[in-house]
């Protein structure tokens, strides 16, 4: 497996930390990170409000990377609360289908870091919008 797997776990694993911000709010269950077109990897939590108005892990990296000027995905992994890795839900998909629409289809994503299973997301994500 490519040490960047191993760079954006650790990276997901820092900023994890399930804790509560208020008794309506709490964070940090899930943790994502993201690596942009040039090598970056920006990190994300999920927030979790009881009016539904949180994020969730994977689109808050993608807010970070966006903030500080980037447009491109090259990987994802998102870090759920039991410390294995999951495919990102239909939502976040769909964000990163629409942030780079005709190229999306060839971002990495890790599926399974304990068995090394990492699948594309046009593999995840077909004939998105057809």
């Amino acid at each position: 497996m490519s040490d960047i797997w191993n760079e954006m776990l650790e990276a997901a694993r820092r900023v994890q930390g399930p804790r509560e911000i208020s008794e309506r709010v709490y964070a940090g269950g899930v943790a994502a990170a993201i690596e942009s077109a040039s090598g970056r990897i920006y990190t994300g939590v999920c927030v979790d409000t009881s009016c539904t108005l949180g994020i969730c892990a994977e689109r808050n990296a993608i807010f970070n990377m966006i903030t500080n000027g980037e447009g491109e995905i090259r990987r994802v992994l998102a870090l759920m609360p039991d410390g294995t890795t999951a495919a990102p839900c239909g939502a976040c998909r769909e964000l990163m289908a629409q942030l780079m629409p005709g190229r999306y289809q060839g971002v990495e994503v890790m599926v399974d870091y304990a068995e090394g299973k990492v699948m594309t997301l046009g593999e995840l994500t077909p004939e998105w919008w057809l």
